[in-house]
């Protein structure tokens, strides 16, 4: 595919970049940003054209697809015109900012006979692959609950971008981006999310949420923690899942206790092989069907998730999903 990449706002724009350039046959021939500045300094970088107008990069035949890598707040509009126009489409999550944004995102896909690929790049992971593959099999019994932990220092260590704390661009803070991943892991492991209720504060008084946990209740009776933040240092990402006849738990490695280890705690013999990141597999357009989707109604249920979790971290009551 010839790729545009639209607008390098996101952390991750220039890791796509390099991605699809170091292990796809795809090439980044164009760049549109909402800053011109920025956008040509890219495009010179990659040796990419540099669109000052977006409708004019959506009109040029010769781009087959976009990565969607701008504030979030722009998602819907840039990511309808270019289903709208015929373009594959790969977003940054969380794909919109409201559900209604989303359901008219999946209007337009339906009517074009498309989806979306969304990065939801822990689906890819042998960790959690592991783990879905013991849920599935039965093995840990009936999923009870599950707490998944992915924090970072960006705050306090001061190296998130300042556009990362404007919540009319972002929709949120620490939940909304980083807590994305234990969302929608929980949402793969567990099942439909029923109701939501939240504890969000503001450790550096930045103008959103960079310390943030919300507990979910699952329609199967599971009960899900996702915790996240901007303000913690030496934590790795961990995620501990308990059923009615065994545990799992991951943090630097995997290990597992069931009936058939008699209880005992042991580490997989061997883990499955991570899978391409969504973003090469959308490029490739060679997507493994051992992994999770990373399509439209992943991305809704996201939506919905984190949609819910802000309400109720405003009012103090458990939202329904």
């Amino acid at each position: 595919m010839n790729i545009a990449v639209i607008s390098y706002w996101h952390v991750h724009a220039e890791g796509y970049t390099k991605e699809i350039i170091e292990k796809t046959d795809s090439k980044i021939t164009a760049v549109w940003d909402e800053e011109a500045a920025r956008g040509e300094k890219y495009a010179a970088q990659f040796d990419a054209k540099f669109y000052k107008d977006y409708d004019e990069l959506i009109a040029d035949q010769s781009i087959d697809g976009v990565i969607i890598t701008s504030p979030t707040s722009m998602h819907k509009e840039l990511i309808l015109k270019a289903v709208n126009a015929g373009k594959k489409v790969f977003s940054e999550k969380v794909l919109a900012l409201t559900t209604a944004d989303c359901l008219e995102i999946k209007e337009a896909l339906v009517k074009h006979n498309a989806d979306i690929t969304l990065s939801l790049v822990k689906k890819c992971d042998k960790e959690f692959l592991f783990a879905k593959q013991l849920v599935d099999s039965g093995v840990l019994g009936r999923i009870t609950y599950a707490r998944m932990r992915n924090v970072h220092n960006g705050s306090i260590g001061d190296w998130l971008p300042a556009h990362f704390y404007n919540k009319e661009q972002c929709g949120g803070g620490a939940m909304m981006d980083l807590g994305a991943h234990p969302m929608y892991l929980l949402n793969w492991l567990l099942g439909e999310p029923k109701t939501v209720q939240s504890v969000f504060t503001e450790v550096t008084n930045r103008g959103v949420d960079d310390n943030s946990v919300s507990v979910i209740e699952f329609e199967n009776g599971a009960i899900g923690v996702s915790e996240t933040g901007f303000v913690s240092v030496y934590n790795p990402a961990s995620l501990e899942i308990s059923g009615t006849k065994g545990a799992l738990f991951i943090r630097d490695g995997v290990w597992y206790a069931t009936e058939e280890t008699e209880g005992k705690w042991v580490a997989p013999k061997q883990l499955p092989e991570s899978l391409p990141s969504p973003v090469v597999q959308w490029a490739t357009g060679e997507f493994n069907k051992e992994g999770a989707a990373f399509g439209i109604e992943d991305a809704i249920v996201l939506t919905r998730m984190m949609e819910a979790a802000y309400k109720s971290s405003e009012n103090g009551k458990k939202e329904t999903i």
